[in-house]
């Protein structure tokens, strides 16, 4: 099935149930009034849920509107928990190529996650508001997993059944303050300000075959001011899948339901062409185009997002339908000020 939350005013939004054809929708106050009620006890709820999808695909649901994702707050506008990772070792492995060298041998046995702020995640069509530009604004295409209870100490297996539901995420990053961050070894806070998710999560079996081994084996869309920058597959590359990521969180703690993880940004490794280093599927956010082009020619020309620029991520399913429906985000300032002019860009045909 799919969920979404619509906004109501509140900061918990109201539940909908959503279509598989994100085309209408319908309102689960008569069952639940938030999401976060349905995973404190989905297999109570989730059966109810299911009853009212299964009417709202035959179109017997008798309160069934128009569904809009400009309406949509994140599908768990707030969360306990929000971890984000960094399953991508081609990801990893392309920073680090430029700023430090090979990876560490222990990001290749054990996944890197780091605690976010999932206080006030965005919707999917909220604006993405930064004070400065100079701050180094930059998007990032990735997955995320709400979980329900998992136990302290848990196997990747077991882990792996406690995913619930999937999204898309698109936590921003603001790369001119990372290395301030970074250099007092904590974790990040400023450089990490907020994350936006897809209108609707939607429950492992809505992606059959697509959906195995804690990967979801499909090609990330994603287009920053109109042009399509990345078309990376998102499970063959996966270093760790969710199962793992999972585990991990767990290895000291319980985790509770509700809890949000992230396979950190969806990336595809490079391939020699011609005597040079190319990268086929594009690139998942811009630091890593950054690297590309420092690589291929010892300078880094692509800046980062300016005031007004765009970007929308989007995944498909093999009948080419949306899935998540799409994240699609303007950059705004906080204070009024003039944009700058867009920075240069590659398309990704």
């Amino acid at each position: 099935m799919k969920l979404a939350s619509y906004k109501d005013g509140s900061r918990d939004g109201q539940l909908v149930v959503v279509s598989r054809d994100l085309r209408t929708a319908h309102y689960a106050s008569g069952i639940a009034h938030r999401l976060q009620q349905a995973l404190d006890d989905w297999d109570f709820y989730a059966p109810q849920l299911q009853d009212l999808y299964d009417a709202l695909n035959a179109d017997r649901a008798r309160h069934s509107f128009d569904f809009n994702p400009a309406q949509c707050m994140a599908p768990l506008p707030r969360a306990y928990q929000w971890l984000n990772g960094a399953a991508y070792l081609s990801h990893l492995a392309l920073l680090r190529q430029v700023a430090e060298g090979d990876l560490p041998a222990g990001l290749k046995t054990d996944p890197l996650l780091h605690q976010g702020a999932g206080d006030a995640f965005i919707g999917p069509c909220d604006d993405i508001v930064v004070a400065s530009e100079a701050m180094g604004i930059d998007f990032s295409a990735e997955l995320a997993a709400i979980i329900s209870d998992v136990k302290q100490d848990t196997s990747p297996e077991d882990a792996l059944d406690a995913v619930r539901l999937l999204m898309l995420a698109n936590p921003v990053s603001l790369r001119q303050l990372e290395a301030a961050e970074q250099g007092k070894g904590a974790g990040l806070v400023q450089s990490r300000p907020v994350t936006a998710f897809s209108p609707v999560a939607i429950t492992p079996d809505e992606l059959g075959e697509a959906w195995r081994g804690g990967k979801i084996h499909l090609a990330l869309q994603t287009s920053w001011n109109g042009r399509k920058v990345g078309m990376c597959d998102a499970g063959p590359e996966m270093g760790f899948h969710f199962g793992q990521l999972i585990a991990h969180a767990a290895k000291t703690r319980h985790l509770r339901a509700g809890t949000v993880l992230g396979s950190g940004t969806v990336s595809n490794s490079g391939a020699e062409k011609h005597g040079r280093m190319d990268w086929p599927k594009g690139y998942g956010c811009i630091a890593e185009k950054r690297c590309m082009e420092a690589l291929q020619n010892s300078k880094s020309k692509t800046g980062f997002m300016q005031f007004g620029d765009t970007v929308r991520m989007e995944m498909k399913g093999k009948d080419g339908h949306s899935l998540f429906g799409a994240i699609d985000q303007n950059v705004a300032p906080l204070y009024p000020v003039q944009a700058d002019a867009e920075p240069a860009q590659e398309s990704v045909a």
